[in-house]
């Protein structure tokens, strides 16, 4: 079968500007004509054969980039954002949105920050509406109806979940364990700073009191619950350059986004100390991906684990591209990443054909699904309960599923691929992203229409749904 061919004009752009290169110079180092390099960067021609071994020899670049990076999430961002109502009457066709990815990437991110900002506008005039229909209203906080959080999620979901300063500090700092292990280094390092860790029955997780330097874990949490808070407030005390030099790269535009970014830098850090990457690396390759064995390997939680694979993105040293969730009882989404190109609801939940809501019904269990979506491709999918004790009798358990998977060309990598028939079309179930956004015509477990497409609706005939799809 040949090669296909690659298109990557935007992260030819991206490389030469990064470089500090003219287009002129740019093409000499990578043995072409100006004509012929200015025809790929606005995807008139592919990259050739010539220019990938060049950018590899000239300038390291991991080639694998070419083919991924951020054009079908960008794809998949849009066509939700289109499914809005606002553009339903028009909206423009898949081919459009493809080549706007691809040829204007910048343009596209734009488009998504003003749709973002026109649907937190108009939450903000509903709260203003609805407080203003009640008597003892307040005027709303418009501090407190700002959005944050989808701006901090999409930080990450377009650096592929990688911060490659952050992962390499921690990967650093773990390399001075000896065999007392990672949590032990932990304490030491603080030791040296005159902070002392200690711990008490007590409801907060974690907390430090800068007055007496004391930093005090809760015993009703699990030992890998305990080891991995240490390390993160180790990355708030003892990595705070790094990770605010980080947050100064992101340039958020709110105060609230850039607190939880930082908290979120700071998870990253103590994940990625206690499963260093190219330890880690190795052990999930050597292991097939066994969770379990990972998680005992590692002294981490089986969601700590997941989470950590789907970090795996370093260039020249990428491992599995996996996709990873985490939802709640109710369906919604509380953790997403994807590294292959099943993209999640930017809002709302996941797909209910999806396994990872039956891993409740389940519990301690992993569920196996081969999934296939509406685009062709298909995937292997894990998904297992993860339960969170208060530490008492009485407290409130938290209980989420989590799903992890891969697209079915590395179900060979994976143990739990293991006695499926990957090649049996009639294995994988039809999964979507959304209804919203979904084109499946016959779905017995859609909630609402698609948006893109006209329904016809007969009184006299009523099947599963109350229309027909067109």
């Amino acid at each position: 079968m040949a090669n296909p061919k690659i298109y990557a004009g935007a992260k030819l752009r991206e490389t030469r500007r990064r470089l500090g290169l003219t287009q002129k110079d740019f093409a000499a180092k990578l043995g072409v004509s100006l004509p012929y390099l200015n025809q790929m960067e606005n995807n008139k021609r592919p990259v050739s054969t010539t220019v990938v071994l060049a950018l590899a020899q000239e300038f390291g670049f991991d080639v694998t980039e070419l083919s991924s990076g951020d054009s079908e999430r960008l794809v998949s961002d849009m066509r939700e954002a289109m499914a809005d109502p606002v553009f339903a009457d028009d909206p423009p066709p898949l081919a459009d949105l493809r080549l706007t990815a691809s040829n204007a990437p910048g343009l596209a991110r734009a488009f998504l920050h003003l749709h973002r900002a026109y649907r937190q506008t108009h939450e903000r005039l509903a709260s203003l509406d609805e407080a203003l229909g009640r008597e003892d209203a307040r005027m709303p906080d418009s501090s407190r109806l700002a959005s944050p959080w989808d701006e901090v999620r999409d930080f990450f979901h377009y650096c592929d979940n990688y911060i490659d300063a952050v992962d390499r500090a921690a990967e650093h700092f773990a390399a001075q364990a000896g065999p007392e292990g990672i949590a032990a280094l932990a304490r030491r390092a603080f030791t040296a700073e005159g902070i002392t860790v200690a711990e008490a029955d007590t409801d907060a997780l974690r907390r430090y009191d800068p007055a007496t330097r004391t930093i005090t874990l809760s015993t009703r949490t699990a030992p890998q619950t305990r080891s991995f808070q240490l390390l993160l407030q180790l990355a708030l005390l003892k990595q705070d350059n790094l990770i605010e030099a980080t947050l100064d790269l992101a340039r958020f535009q709110s105060e609230e986004a850039r607190a939880i970014a930082k908290i979120g830098l700071a998870n990253y850090f103590a994940g990625a100390t206690l499963m260093p990457y190219a330890r880690f690396l190795k052990a999930a390759q050597e292991t097939r991906h066994d969770l379990e064995r990972l998680a005992m390997m590692f002294g981490a939680s089986i969601e700590q684990v997941a989470h950590r694979l789907s970090t795996l993105q370093r260039p020249g040293a990428k491992g599995v591209p996996f996709f990873f969730v985490r939802v709640d009882q109710a369906g919604t989404i509380t953790k997403r990443h994807s590294a292959t190109r099943l993209q999640f609801a930017r809002f709302g939940g996941a797909c209910p054909l999806w396994n990872v809501h039956r891993a409740f019904e389940t519990p301690g269990r992993f569920l196996r699904q081969l999934a296939e979506t509406p685009d062709g491709v298909r995937y292997i999918s894990i998904a297992r309960d993860v339960s969170k004790s208060g530490g008492s009798f009485g407290a409130p358990v938290r209980r989420y599923a989590i799903g992890l998977g891969c697209e079915v060309a590395h179900a060979g990598s994976l143990v739990y691929a293991d006695g499926l028939d990957v090649s049996e079309r009639m294995a994988f179930e039809p999964i979507g992203i959304s209804c919203r956004i979904c084109e499946r015509a016959h779905c017995h477990q859609r909630s609402v229409p698609p948006l893109e497409r006209r329904l016809s609706i007969d009184a006299d005939r009523r099947g599963v749904l109350p229309y027909e799809v067109g």
